[in-house]
């Protein structure tokens, strides 16, 4: 099958999808080798950092909304941090049928150091950029992720 002359077919590299996957893939696969050497997944790492924000226990389902994930892989996730003794679990007290979440004590005292390979990561791939061009990158991917997604994939 032949193409016409006058068929323009765009370039793989003409595509922001293409540039945002290539610079995220390099920064994630990046970011979860520094991760593997504590035995955390970025997932992980993501549940853990949102737990941090979070002054009482939550609910798995709460936690499952706040990172985009069904309830589902967000229980094996929970179910996995548990073993790891870096979230507790517990029935609720208002519904003993209800599970609460939250982080250990471990697991407080190791996310400011996960924040920290984060922030190092970030500084190893984004460093070079200006302050006010990082601030635009930033502000750019949250306008377009609040006016077009709905999930944050994780994993």
């Amino acid at each position: 099958m032949s193409r016409s002359k006058s068929q323009r077919v765009s370039r793989l590299e003409d595509h922001v999808g293409y540039w945002l996957r290539f610079v995220s893939n390099h920064v994630s696969a990046s970011f979860a080798l520094r991760l593997e050497k504590l035995d955390i997944s970025v997932s992980e790492w993501v549940a853990m950092r949102k737990l941090y924000d979070e002054p009482a226990p939550t609910s798995s389902s709460a936690l499952a909304e706040a990172m985009g994930m069904t309830k589902g892989p967000v229980s094996r996730l929970v179910e996995r941090l548990v073993q790891k003794d870096l979230v507790e679990r517990r029935a609720s007290q208002e519904d003993g049928r209800a599970q609460e979440i939250r982080l250990s004590s471990i697991g407080q005292k190791l996310v400011p150091r996960l924040a920290a390979i984060a922030d190092q990561n970030d500084e190893a791939f984004f460093g070079d950029l200006p302050e006010n061009t990082r601030a635009a990158l930033i502000a750019l991917m949250r306008q377009i992720a609040q006016s077009q997604l709905t999930k944050t994939p994780i994993d």
